[in-house]
């Protein structure tokens, strides 16, 4: 061969190795990428060409799915009751894509699991259409109605309530809210009402609940009560505290004041949480200290974010703190935020004698034979106190309820647990303050609910906005509801 020819030769055979190389990296490298790429279509055609398994509450779907005609996307999702359920489900779009249960189960519902490989290949091989599978979640749909029914015509506002001895979240209802069925096909119409939602200053696509941390006002009292008794710095509920009044705060001559003409002066902690005394537990922060403070608080599930398996705000108890700024934080303020999730928690584990376990909101994961592919273990969190002061507490909260600033949180026959907090919101405190409620219900079998609800109601007037007269209501008929589903 001559020397031109051979170059030839070799120039392609170059090309021809450079093809198979390549090739080779756009099947094998990053097929995976391409497959799963936002601008494929045949992914979003392949997605919506069969209906989509369901979220189950109850035992029951709260989801569905239904013929598109005119689209090469086949199936578009549903919901039962949009508003109500959109807060735990999530979106699923067609056009704008998917969140929270939607979009981290969304292997499951459409059956691309690679969990269910073996289920696909089977029906492969049977002739069997492929179908999605299913998402058990925790809730339970009475008291999810009960908190959503609440908060409707309160301005904005949510409510958590969890399972103390499980951590299994039983309702999850955040307004203003939104119903996903409204966007869930592919038309410039729902695309544009999805934008307007988006854009909307009272933020109805947000999930309260998880995702907004609010100042948790005199809710956060407990937590300083915990600390006080697990210490040592009290261990006597009914004995006198140092607390002189008025107080002022170390290296300040700002005096920390009470609300009204209630009687804080060397009130024990039962009483001063009972009414509910600035004086007593802004001391109690300052004598304990910034890092007795916070560790005590990130016991509880401050300063993380919590996957449930939605992702949750981190609730925030300040790190750098002087003393005036500890004895704020103490009660609720200065830079003290949580979300309605954590103070739930909070109340779920002083129900639960002092063991914090960890919140979930899916029980199961089903194969569309409804085989189980993943099933949730309970997990303890934390000890964020222990059994005999968590008893103590109890008595506390439970004195609030019967004869202190929670009594709109009574059931007949139950015993209940509780502390209102009404927040600081605004510069100056110049908006309608927020509304708290977080308490726990006692039956013979034990504490099957814990509530946080936060109302920031911004049509009420502002002499009747408070954590009992607003929250603690709402609070009441979710545990209701919990209980009365138990029987």
């Amino acid at each position: 061969m001559n020397k031109p020819l051979r170059r030839i030769a070799i120039f392609c055979g170059l090309l021809v190795f450079a093809l198979l190389a390549r090739d080779n990296w756009l099947q094998y490298v990053q097929a995976d990428s391409l497959a799963k790429h936002e601008k494929n279509r045949r992914v979003t055609i392949e997605r919506y060409s069969q209906p989509r398994g369901d979220i189950i509450v109850d035992g029951k779907p709260i989801t569905g799915s239904k013929a598109t005609p005119g689209s090469d996307l086949k199936y578009k999702r549903t919901w039962k009751n949009g508003p109500m359920w959109a807060p735990v489900t999530g979106y699923s779009s067609q056009r704008i894509g998917a969140n929270q249960l939607e979009y981290i189960d969304d292997g499951i519902l459409t059956g691309n699991d690679d969990r269910l490989f073996f289920r696909r290949t089977l029906d492969m091989l049977t002739g069997e259409k492929k179908e999605g599978g299913n998402v058990v979640t925790t809730l339970n749909g009475a008291a999810q109605k009960a908190a959503y029914e609440g908060l409707k015509g309160r301005g904005k506002g949510a409510v958590a309530a969890i399972d103390p001895s499980t951590g299994a979240i039983l309702a999850l209802a955040s307004t203003p809210s939104y119903d996903p069925g409204d966007f869930a096909g592919n038309t410039n119409d729902e695309a544009q009402k999805f934008l307007d939602l988006d854009k909307d200053k009272d933020k109805p696509l947000v999930n309260r609940a998880l995702r907004e941390t609010y100042p948790p006002g005199s809710t956060f009292k407990v937590v300083t009560a915990a600390a006080a008794l697990e210490n040592g710095l009290y261990d006597d509920i009914d004995g006198k505290t140092d607390s002189p009044l008025p107080w002022t705060m170390p290296n300040t001559t700002t005096p920390l004041k009470n609300e009204g003409d209630i009687p804080c002066k060397n009130a024990s902690l039962r009483e001063a949480l009972r009414v509910s005394c600035n004086t007593v537990f802004g001391k109690i922060g300052s004598d304990l200290g910034k890092d007795k403070m916070l560790e005590t608080a990130k016991k509880f599930g401050f300063n993380s974010e919590q996957f449930v398996p939605v992702r949750s705000n981190a609730s925030n108890f300040p790190e750098d703190m002087d003393k005036p700024q500890t004895a704020l934080s103490s009660i609720g303020q200065f830079e003290t935020a949580a979300t309605p999730l954590q103070m739930a928690m909070v109340a779920s584990a002083i129900a639960n004698d002092g063991t914090l376990m960890e919140p979930y909101m899916v029980d199961e994961l089903q194969a569309r034979n409804l085989d189980t592919v993943e099933k949730h273990s309970p997990k303890e969190m934390s000890e964020p106190l222990s059994k005999e002061n968590a008893q103590k507490l109890q008595e506390m909260m439970e004195t609030v309820v019967e004869e202190g600033t929670g009594t709109n949180a009574k059931i007949p026959g139950v015993t209940v647990g509780g502390k209102t907090g009404t927040a600081q919101h605004g510069v100056a405190n110049s908006k309608n303050p927020y509304a708290w409620f977080i308490s726990y219900a006692k039956t013979d079998s034990g504490s099957p609910v814990a509530v946080a609800v936060v109302v920031e109601d911004s049509k009420a007037s502002r002499d009747d906005i408070s954590g009992g007269g607003l929250a603690a209501p709402i609070a009441r008929d979710v545990m209701k509801a919990v209980i009365n589903s138990k029987k």
